[in-house]
């Protein structure tokens, strides 16, 4: 092989069939015309009309022709798990996947194979040329329209999302990451697309012309795209709720044995999987991502150089800081190995974890730049607050800042869950206690500057407002 030669890749092409016994024969030909050096795979769901017979009649002229027979129709998501799951296990290095009915043209596989080799993903895209619907009416197209709009504005994917068009390079795609995906039918599309993009898989668009159905008629009928756009939706509240549930598990931390919990905050993390109930875990949600993160990353970044050494104690979830870990060397502490492990999934491996208690933090004096904290010292006595900080000034530089964000007590969030708390258990007879019991609220400025400079620590600011919808106190002070 001469050294501008690249590697001959072993390449598979996937084609899910259900009543194209007219298609698939032209189809597979189409193919093979290609010259390509790939495999090709029809997976048949028993085809009433007898595609799989039709396939299977025609293997001595394809050698490179596997035809795989399921024992019905299973859903086109289905099959093509059933696809991707075989090529892994068979070895290959490159998947492409298309349809039967010629609307994704054999002769765009080339630069579809091309475009994965600069990513991980190739998917074909109808919004990159001009006129690339012809011969759609008006109905089809509208839907078309409309499902790219849902994927594009409710998920946030730019990239077509509904198309099986793809090609796939199974090295730089975790086989994992499919186990992720629920759906069985045509939503499989843009779900599969989407964990893709929420776990920062490089994505590359291939302008593709998608003529009108070449034979037959579309298998996917109104019901079915009205059913798609509601999963659009459903999959958007999931991703308020528990965003790491479409991300892959990071590295799991060191879990030190002998360490104490005494409240019990790994129970805690445990029922906040999205066990709390709809209304609060989604307006929890909503706050977490529109409000705190907002707020985190305005004081983070406001106060701290990029790349300077951060240590975020009493992490939880870290479902705010997935910008902050890619700016700054963030070490994550927390004394509940499920919340470390939640924090992993919802920033891979873009921090440090560290199982440990904020009273004895594991690090030599004047380990970090700063130190920032969200939801966590209100939960403890005066005492234990100013045990806290003093263990944070020890691990501070000379000069290092202090970061709490801290819940008021005349803020919003402590009357609505109040109110809430009496509902659920003096109405509807549950004994259910939502949050832990926030026994030291701040109170104004004067009584954080008390607490901080019985440390050592000197406040500099301190902001309570309405960019927060009046809920945290955010005090800054320097060790």
């Amino acid at each position: 092989m001469s050294p501008d030669q690249k590697p001959s890749r072993k390449t598979l092409i996937f084609v899910p069939t259900y009543n194209e016994r007219e298609n698939a024969p032209l189809m597979c030909a189409e193919i093979h015309r290609q010259g390509l050096d790939a495999d090709v795979l029809f997976v048949d769901d028993a085809s009433p009309d007898g595609t799989g017979e039709a396939l299977e009649k025609i293997k001595p002229e394809f050698p490179r022709l596997i035809v795989h027979h399921r024992s019905g129709k299973l859903g086109i998501g289905s099959a093509h798990l059933d696809g991707i799951k075989w090529a892994y296990e068979q070895g290959y290095d490159v998947l492409v996947t298309l349809d039967c009915d010629f609307t994704h043209s054999p002769s765009d596989i080339p630069a579809m194979i091309a475009a994965a080799e600069s990513g991980a993903i190739a998917v074909g895209s109808r919004w990159l040329k001009k006129d690339s619907l012809p011969g759609w009416n008006v109905f089809r197209r509208a839907m078309t329209n409309l499902g790219h709009i849902l994927t594009r504005r409710v998920l946030g994917l730019p990239h077509d999302a509904s198309g099986a068009f793809r090609a796939y390079r199974l090295a730089y795609v975790p086989q994992e990451i499919f186990s992720l995906v629920k759906s069985m039918g045509y939503s499989f599309f843009f779900e599969s697309l989407f964990i893709m993009y929420k776990n920062g898989l490089p994505i590359a668009d291939v302008p593709i012309v998608l003529p009108a159905r070449t034979y037959g008629s579309s298998k996917m009928t109104t019901s079915a795209a009205f059913r798609s756009a509601r999963y659009v939706f459903e999959l958007s509240l999931h991703d308020i709720r528990r965003p790491e549930q479409f991300l892959l598990p990071a590295k799991s931390p060191d879990i030190d044995p002998g360490l104490i919990d005494p409240q019990k905050w790994d129970d805690y993390w445990k029922k906040n999987a999205g066990n709390h109930g709809l209304w609060y875990d989604l307006i929890a949600g909503f706050y977490r991502q529109n409000f705190i993160k907002r707020n985190i990353e305005q004081a983070i970044f406001g106060n701290f150089p990029e790349g300077s050494r951060l240590l975020h104690a009493g992490c939880g979830s870290g479902q705010a800081d997935t910008a902050i870990t890619k700016k700054m060397r963030v070490t994550a502490l927390d004394i509940s190995p499920q919340a470390l492990e939640l924090y992993a999934r919802n920033n891979g491996n873009n921090a440090t974890l560290c199982h440990g208690s904020i009273f004895k933090l594991p690090f030599p004096d004047g380990s970090f730049d700063g130190y920032y904290s969200m939801g966590v010292v209100e939960h403890f006595t005066p005492d234990e607050i100013r045990a806290i900080f003093a263990e944070a000034r020890r691990a501070l530089k000379p000069d290092g800042k202090l970061v709490i964000f801290w819940p008021h007590k005349k803020a919003t969030s402590v009357f609505v869950l109040g109110l809430w708390h009496w509902i659920i258990n003096n109405i509807f007879k549950k004994d259910i206690q939502l949050h832990p019991p926030e026994i030291s609220l701040v109170q104004n400025s004067a009584h954080a500057r008390g607490l901080m400079e019985a440390c050592g620590l000197r406040m500099l600011s301190y902001h309570f407002g309405a960019k927060d919808l009046f809920i945290q106190a955010v005090v800054i002070a320097k060790a």
